[in-house]
């Protein structure tokens, strides 16, 4: 692959990563009302599932889903069922817990909340299968068919989920900064923030 080329796919990525999104959504969801630690833990379970939609559209899987809508529209459902889930969980811990505190106050996660955040994250990632397909549509346009196939979809892979990690840990800082400079105490709606995203998430997953 040339230089130039490489260029032009970062460059493709980039505004890729700067349009609205679930993962997106996500994130900035998560920073405003978790704070910076929680979200960037959701960003790191984000990439961890963008690194399996990179194999598994090298490996041919999207061809297959395509193939069959039947699969497509199952792993859509099972994802509007996963996020429904979410924001069903969340909420109850919300009404349980009372509302949420601003960044600068919330403590950082505790092992057992890291760990939710990280599957939550990977989850809500690996259960698109549009991300799958995006990976299945956008790799193969960079890669040169006379080089080496597995080095290229290595190299276009990593650099695909280390400049997601690297977008995603920026929205999270932005919004974990911006939620604080915006509330001078904690909002009594702030607890519906991330239950209200995953349904959105849930209805745009189902609906397009």
């Amino acid at each position: 692959m040339s230089d130039s080329t490489f260029l032009m796919y970062l460059l493709a990525l980039a505004g890729a990563f700067l349009l609205p999104g679930p993962d997106m959504a996500l994130v900035l969801a998560t920073g405003a009302a978790r704070g910076v630690a929680t979200a960037l833990v959701t960003a790191i379970g984000i990439a961890g599932a963008r690194a399996v939609h990179v194999t598994l559209s090298g490996a041919g899987l999207a061809t297959l889903m395509v193939a069959h809508p039947q699969a497509l529209q199952w792993v859509k459902w099972a994802g509007a069922a996963y996020l429904f889930y979410l924001a069903a969980r969340l909420l109850q811990s919300a009404l349980t817990k009372g509302s949420e505190q601003s960044d600068e106050a919330a403590p950082p996660p505790t092992e057992q909340g890291a760990r939710a955040s990280l599957v939550r994250g990977f989850l809500t990632n690996l259960l698109n299968p549009k991300a799958l397909l995006f990976c299945s549509m956008f790799l193969p346009q960079f890669v040169n068919a006379s080089a080496s196939m597995g080095m290229q979809y290595l190299r276009l892979g990593a650099t695909l989920v280390l400049m997601g990690l690297l977008f995603d840990a920026v929205y999270a800082v932005l919004a974990a900064r911006l939620a604080r400079r915006l509330r001078g105490k904690p909002s009594p709606y702030g607890k519906f923030v991330l239950p209200t995203v995953f349904v959105l998430l849930a209805g745009r997953l189902v609906m397009g």
